[in-house]
């Protein structure tokens, strides 16, 4: 059985202004599967992970990891992670 894989999707879509269909159609994906993957009931194949960061122009890492990600204001403001 394969880990959860955690993601920022919905937050930088959202921050980008950019619809689940219209990421869809760039990724060549349904618009139901980006929704999922949001959610975390659906784990991207890597084709599909690398599509979605290159469309943002971001690295894979900034968007999925196999951990929980740090919250953005941990990360902004440097606190320690405990």
């Amino acid at each position: 059985m394969s880990e959860q894989v955690h993601n920022r999707l919905a937050m930088v879509r959202v921050e980008r202004g950019v619809s689940r269909q219209a990421l869809a159609e760039a990724v060549g994906a349904h618009y139901q599967t980006v929704g999922y993957i949001e959610r975390g009931q659906y784990n991207p194949s890597l084709d599909l992970a690398l599509k979605i960061a290159e469309f943002f122009e971001l690295p894979v890492e900034a968007l999925f990891s196999l951990r929980p990600f740090r919250p953005l204001t941990d990360e902004v403001y440097g606190r320690k992670q405990q």
